[in-house]
């Protein structure tokens, strides 16, 4: 056996011919006759001896190179190639060099026309025409079986992630177990219509579609209470309840979320109308009222049918069925039938616990302005609703052990958030939605918004920069610290006068007690100002900084999107020289992403400003953010809960400052608008959002 460092084994003739691996370097006239090397290192013999044993075992498919003279070899037969790897090559041809052998008459002994690099080197160039490329077959990893596992519930997140099957980063269709089914637990008056409709507008702000199904408002068009018409939470000149007038206040003018409530298909509702509306007090609810158990049961079948339809047929991503679900039985019920339409689907339980008795006081005394009791006396309809939480209280069974053994996720959440019990979550959407639970609070508070006074940028409608203000954009940000600052000292006399004013029965808008905090630092409320690290964002909440009152924070988040290779660009000109990029931004603005380096889209800035959200929702101070256009955009599409066409297309121009108050039953809104003249700020009692007029402005 020859020794391993045999140089034979490693050099060639001028010619490139190789040895196959059963010839020795004797047996074949064009080989190289080298002396014997003088004896080497172990680790340079170690080495040697790893290449050999590699050229061993080597895969029959390696590539083999021959000399033109020995191709007539290569018919009939397999060669295998006893060329190390390039990268072991390269080791070796090191180690050679540092031990200083190999043929003499050359230096190091490495000859100078031989290459190790790559075994394809020695390859004769072949005058013959390139393979075509044949493009790789979807396949089933090697096996014909087909796939009978659900797809990946990985991460989806519109305009991060892309795929085959999810080109704009949604939740395709396919990946069914990645979409989810909310299942609320809960007593009447426990908050759980307020926070069905925070996690809602939570989803579809950022991009996945998600839809609420009352089973309250299909039992009142069972119950004959009601018609179709007035149960529609879109339908905004019907609606009597306060939350959900605020949740679609500036939605499209009178158009609000996406959300239909059909009518029940499996009920013959002919008898319950014929007889007039049929008895909802107190008694209704009593778990021993059998024949209302079943018609309770059933409406609840049938939203949860309507749900499961919305998710596997009509590209929903969440569904969320908002109801009592007090007991074992009924929770069983539902998830057996979410499991023989579809097992695959994920379920998520989120269960309302209410210990606070002030909290409880104000959720069941809003409930007066609720469908159930319009227009009845205040007195007795709080006494009947007490009656029907009792009801419930008799039958209740709260998340637990029966979850648990089925190995069910659930979430509680107690005293809207004071406190949150999580079990078994798995999914994106899940833990994201957890996260979110944890920021709610009823702190009473301010969130004002608002752009950066003029900039040379905006003077010129320059694209991006990182302009200076100019001397109106100055004027601006005195005018703006002014009116926060008067507004400021009007809010907590408000707040102080209401305290002092609440009565019984509760008036339209007023709020008995609204809030558990709300009797609780006033008077030390911080406020801050947020801005971006830009310009002419810093220096327009420059005598906010110089006021020690006020704490001034820049968020990078906060900066404008960034335009990549447009900026410092008119729209005009991106329209002159760039008409293909124009057309296919005016397109589709929300999904358009800058081209160039560090370039943005809408969805980019969505994606950044989810931990400002939730940090907006966590904090219990009053909050100014002076951002841009891009950015106030995406925050009023978050809190006015506007749909994915509305965002990109929203009207913020310069001058514009928004007031949102977070309320028990949603927000309440205000809108004002900047007077050069009177060196102030104007309210716009009216104000609707709208589409951008001037796209300079």
């Amino acid at each position: 056996m020859p020794d391993p460092l045999q140089p034979s084994f490693f050099h060639v003739a001028a010619s490139g011919s190789v040895p196959r691996a059963s010839e020795s370097a004797c047996q074949r006239e064009d080989a190289v006759v080298a002396p014997q090397p003088q004896p080497q290192p172990p680790s340079l013999r170690k080495l040697a001896m790893s290449h050999r044993m590699g050229a061993a075992v080597s895969d029959p498919s390696s590539p083999t190179s021959l000399a033109s003279g020995d191709s007539h070899h290569a018919e009939g037969q397999q060669l295998h190639s006893v060329l190390p790897p390039p990268a072991l090559t390269n080791a070796l041809k090191e180690s050679l060099k540092a031990a200083g052998s190999g043929p003499p008459g050359h230096p190091n002994g490495v000859p100078n026309d031989l290459h190790f690099d790559s075994p394809y080197s020695r390859s004769i160039s072949s005058t013959a025409p390139a393979s075509p490329r044949i493009p790789p077959v979807r396949q089933n990893s090697g096996s014909h079986t087909p796939r009978i596992r659900p797809h990946a519930t990985t991460l989806n997140i519109p305009g991060m992630t892309r795929s085959r099957a999810s080109p704009d980063g949604r939740i395709p269709d396919r990946d069914v177990a990645a979409k989810l089914v909310i299942i609320m637990v809960g007593l009447p008056a426990r908050g759980k219509s307020y926070i069905t409709k925070k996690i809602q507008r939570y989803l579809s702000w950022q991009q996945h579609n998600t839809k609420i199904f009352n089973v309250g408002n299909r039992r009142r068009i069972a119950a004959g209470m009601i018609n179709r018409g007035d149960a529609s939470p879109t339908n905004a000149p019907n609606r009597h309840d306060v939350p959900s007038q605020a949740a679609t206040l500036l939605s499209k003018s009178a158009k609000g979320p996406d959300i239909v409530v059909e009518e029940p298909t499996e009920l013959d509702l002919n008898k319950a109308k014929s007889a007039g509306r049929m008895d909802q007090s107190a008694k209704f609810f009593d778990p021993k009222n059998v024949t209302a158990a079943k018609l309770r049961e059933q409406v609840a079948l049938d939203t949860l049918n309507e749900l499961l339809a919305y998710l596997l047929h009509q590209g929903g991503a969440v569904g969320i069925l908002d109801a009592t679900n007090s007991t074992i039985q009924r929770r069983q019920l539902l998830v057996e039938h979410i499991k023989a339409r579809e097992p695959k689907l994920g379920i998520l339980f989120i269960e309302s616990v209410c210990h606070d008795q002030n909290l409880l006081e104000a959720n069941m005394r809003l409930k007066l302005f609720g469908p159930d009791y319009k227009d009845q006396d205040p007195y007795k309809a709080l006494e009947d609703f007490k009656k029907r939480v009792e009801a419930y209280e008799s039958a209740y069974e709260p998340l637990g052990k029966w979850e648990e053994d089925n190995d069910l996720q659930y979430i509680q959440m107690i005293d809207v958030g004071r406190k949150i019990i999580q079990h078994r979550l798995r999914g994106f959407l899940s833990g994201g939605i957890v996260s979110y639970l944890t920021t709610f609070n009823l702190s009473p508070r301010q969130i004002w918004i608002t752009r950066h006074g003029q900039s040379e940028d905006n003077r010129v409608q320059k694209l991006g920069g990182d302009s200076e203000l100019t001397e109106r954009g100055h004027y601006y940000g005195q005018a703006l610290y002014n009116f926060i600052t008067y507004k400021r000292k009007e809010w907590l006399i408000h707040q102080k006068n209401k305290i002092a004013s609440s009565t019984f029965p509760p008036k339209p808008g007023d709020n008995t007690p609204p809030y558990p905090e709300l009797n609780q630092e006033l008077d030390d409320k911080n406020f801050c100002v947020w801005t971006s690290m830009l310009k002419r964002s810093i220096e327009t909440a420059e005598y906010f900084e110089a006021d020690d009152d006020y704490d001034v924070k820049a968020w990078e988040m906060l900066n404008e999107l960034n335009a990549g290779a447009f900026e410092g660009m008119t729209y005009d000109e991106i329209a002159e020289k760039y008409p293909e990029e124009f057309a296919k931004r005016a397109k589709d603005k929300l999904q358009y992403i800058y081209p160039g380096l560090g370039g943005e889209g809408y969805l980019q800035i969505i994606s950044r400003l989810r931990d400002m959200v939730r940090e907006i929702e966590r904090i219990t101070d009053h909050v100014l953010i002076i951002g841009h256009r891009s950015v106030c955009r995406v925050l009023m599409a978050y809190f006015m809960d506007l749909t994915r066409d509305d965002i990109a297309d929203l009207d913020v121009p310069l001058g514009m400052l928004y007031a949102i108050e977070p309320k028990p039953y949603g927000i309440e809104f205000h809108a004002y608008k900047y007077n050069e003249e009177t060196f102030w700020f104007d309210e716009l009692p009216d104000y609707k959002p709208r589409k951008t007029v001037d796209r300079n402005s």
